[in-house]
């Protein structure tokens, strides 16, 4: 990746941040991150490591969980994931 295109890429603050308490926002944090991996050809690890910061309150602490029981995967898996984690919460 260009120093270029990394330099452009948004500002973490920029990104969608979810915190596990709004009932569907959880699609529009998957859409909104997947758009930004998708529009600067991010690989899966530049997003995901950025989850312990995009992930707040609750889900935070879900994801921390997770990811000390499952370490490193793929942007995929955690989408699965979290809209497994959102389906059997409702």
């Amino acid at each position: 990746m260009s120093q270029a295109l990394l330099k452009a890429v948004p500002k973490l603050k920029e990104w969608p941040h979810f915190s596990g308490e709004e009932e569907y926002y959880h699609m529009e944090f998957i859409r909104g991150n997947y758009m930004i991996k998708e529009d600067f050809e991010l690989p899966d690890s530049l997003v995901t490591a950025r989850f312990n910061t995009l992930f707040t309150r609750s889900a935070h602490r879900w994801y921390i969980k997770s990811r000390q029981a499952h370490r490193h995967q793929s942007w995929s898996w955690w989408r699965t994931q979290i809209i497994n984690k959102r389906a059997n919460d409702a």
